[in-house]
């Protein structure tokens, strides 16, 4: 993770975002909801705008936030969404639509360990961005990676969670678990021999995975 002054000169740069997306962020911080840091998702768009996919799929959409930064960056491509959770996935809906974003992105809701059927009738993908529930990002990235094209990349978020992943000091018993579960991870993915992977340590810690 950068340091503070460093992350904060750097936030300081970024063009604030107006109308719709100014109100989810506000939402998201107001109720908790997760969505990705403005230094992870900026460098995220740039990767994106430099390979020029024609597929995306997201594993994980809460509010739609991510998903229409991504349409709004690169307004032909086709983005595949999930999201389990009822209420997120029926405020993404209304987000989406309030955007006009209903032909671009396709959302699909359901739990991710399960989906693959239905997810593999949209596929290949060109990019896939995973952000959803952190213990299973090695379980998503095996299932969906079979999707990906060759040369594709694999972006994953909260890979250094807080700092907690190389600092050690949870308190709580599940969240020390999950910090393993993301270390494994983390370790699994440096070491994968199918994949050139940097992990960016911006925002929340953003992997990069592109296929060999």
């Amino acid at each position: 993770m950068l340091n503070e002054k460093l992350q904060e000169y750097l936030d300081s740069l970024i063009e604030p975002r107006h109308g719709l997306l100014a109100e989810m962020e506000d939402y998201a911080q107001k109720n908790g909801v997760p969505i990705m840091e403005p230094a992870g998702i900026e460098a995220m768009l740039q990767l994106l705008r430099i390979q020029q996919p024609e597929a995306i799929l997201e594993v994980g959409t809460a509010i739609g936030y991510s998903a229409l930064r991504m349409a709004y960056a690169l307004p032909m491509v086709k983005i595949i969404t999930l999201e389990r959770d009822e209420e997120r996935y029926e405020l993404a809906v209304d987000y989406i639509k309030k955007a006009d974003k209903q032909e671009q992105i396709l959302q699909i809701k359901g739990d991710a360990l399960l989906l693959e059927d239905e997810v593999g009738e949209h596929a290949p993908f060109d990019a896939i961005f995973i952000d959803a529930a952190k213990g299973q990002y090695k379980r998503f990235f095996e299932i969906y990676s079979r999707y990906l094209t060759p040369g594709g990349m694999i972006i994953t978020d909260n890979v250094l969670f807080k700092g907690q992943v190389y600092e050690q000091k949870a308190e709580s018993k599940r969240i020390r678990s999950l910090v393993k579960k993301i270390d494994e991870f983390n370790r699994w993915l440096a070491a994968n021999p199918e994949y050139d992977t940097v992990i960016l340590p911006i925002g929340d810690g953003v992997a990069i995975s592109k296929k060999r």
